[in-house]
């Protein structure tokens, strides 16, 4: 078998994924202010996993009580968290934030590779491929030029990067184990274990009770962070990795600059230039070549034949 094609639900759940992880950048803008960027991060979960705990109390739901499903949460909080968020906040030390979005871009890439190699309903096949590529140039383009003026040096700083765009294709693979689960009990089980794996992180390096009094703005930086950003997201987020596979949600990697560019556009008023409009260009044609229908459609109009029934590219 090969990987999955996606609905047109899976679709807009994915755009409304890249919408609220595009919004975190303008969050934690204002934050880092006046919080650490370890801090921020542990705010940022630990804010999430009380919510959705309170969701699932709400609603009657009850967390499971099994180490085995805890085991996996923990993994899964280490692939998709712990590790990249700290990994990419290091890197950022070293490196421009426009070169480590690109390297960031390359998530999908290793998704598939590990997909191709792991699991056997998840294929690597020439469209997936290069609509990876196509999509990876498109980030490339629409950030700009300058953004590659690091690349070479801080190679310390690129290699971190470069991990934590590991652990979320590895991630992507492994969060298959969570299928089983709703998405709610998904994302509060990774989200606690991610705030219990980043805590002494942030208390031995940041200091946290040595920070001024926060203002009005960043507190409800952190609230938008959390609730939106991080425990919203990762329900829609393991909403479509049970429904389209965990290589198709990685694809978002892809949409996130150009929702925190729209954003930017009708938010903020700033200006979209004909590069901002070639990368998006090609990121939405790198998408439909991993989609694959469309060039189905093509192929079929051309040869006169009405395309063939198939679920991946």
């Amino acid at each position: 078998m090969t990987a999955q094609s996606m609905t047109a639900t899976e679709w807009l759940l994915l755009i409304l994924l890249s919408v609220l992880w595009g919004a975190s950048f303008f969050f934690a803008e204002v934050a880092l202010d006046q919080v650490p960027p370890f801090t921020l991060v542990l705010f940022r979960v630990g804010i999430a996993a009380l919510a959705l705990h309170l969701w699932l109390r709400a609603s009657g739901a009850r967390m499971p009580a099994d180490w085995a499903a805890w085991r996996r949460f923990a993994t899964m909080g280490l692939l998709n968290n712990a590790f990249p968020f700290s990994l990419i906040v290091f890197g950022q030390t070293y490196i421009p934030s426009g070169l480590a979005a690109i390297l960031n871009a390359t998530t999908p890439l290793f998704a598939v590779v590990f997909a191709h190699f792991l699991a056997k309903d998840e294929r690597l096949t020439l469209a997936r491929l290069s609509g990876v590529g196509i999509g990876i140039a498109g980030v490339a383009v629409m950030i700009g030029p300058s953004a590659l003026d690091g690349l070479g040096s801080g190679v310390i700083g690129q290699l971190a990067v470069l991990g934590g765009a590991c652990c979320y294709g590895l991630a992507s693979y492994y969060g298959r184990r969570l299928r089983g689960y709703p998405p709610v009990v998904s994302a509060a089980g990774q989200v606690t274990c991610s705030t219990l794996w980043l805590a002494p992180l942030a208390l031995f390096i940041d200091r946290p009770w040595t920070l001024p009094s926060l203002t009005w703005e960043t507190w409800g930086s952190l609230l938008g962070v959390a609730l939106l950003s991080t425990a919203l997201a990762y329900v829609v987020f393991f909403r479509i990795m049970a429904r389209a596979g965990g290589t198709n949600v990685m694809l978002v990697t892809f949409l996130v600059p150009v929702s925190a560019l729209l954003l930017g556009v009708f938010i903020l008023g700033e200006a979209v230039g004909a590069r901002e409009l070639t990368g998006m260009a090609l990121i939405f044609g790198g998408l439909a070549a991993i989609d694959g229908r469309l060039w189905r459609w093509l192929q079929s109009r051309l040869s006169g034949r009405r395309p063939k029934a198939s679920s991946a590219p």
